[in-house]
């Protein structure tokens, strides 16, 4: 059982741990932050439960088909929540290939 956020993140990194599947994050999570936008900008507020639908459609796949694993939200939703932006960010920094090293060290 993982008790710390610093013991979950070297698990999540470890579950995403192939390059495919971080894009695919990557992909989801920015298409459903613009339809998020999109929706409470034009007043259409009530379709923002469509925001996680396609964020978490391109995350699962990517679980189920490419790294054949299950999904860490469906046990850690918080900290599976805010990882994704984590590695997002890590990404975006260039810093994300050094985590997957660096866990996969410690393995």
């Amino acid at each position: 059982m993982i008790k710390t956020y610093s013991e979950f993140w070297d698990f999540y990194v470890q579950e995403h741990s192939k390059p495919l599947t971080r894009l695919l994050h990557l992909i989801g999570t920015t298409l459903g932050i613009s339809l998020l936008i999109y929706f409470i900008a034009t007043g259409r507020w009530y379709f923002f439960p469509l925001f996680f639908v396609v964020g978490y459609a391109f995350a699962w796949f990517a679980h189920f088909v490419v790294e054949k694993n299950r999904p860490a939200t469906f046990k850690y939703p918080l900290w599976s929540f805010i990882s994704d932006f984590k590695m997002i960010a890590y990404m975006l920094t260039g810093q994300m290939g050094r985590e997957v090293q660096r866990v996969q060290k410690r393995i």
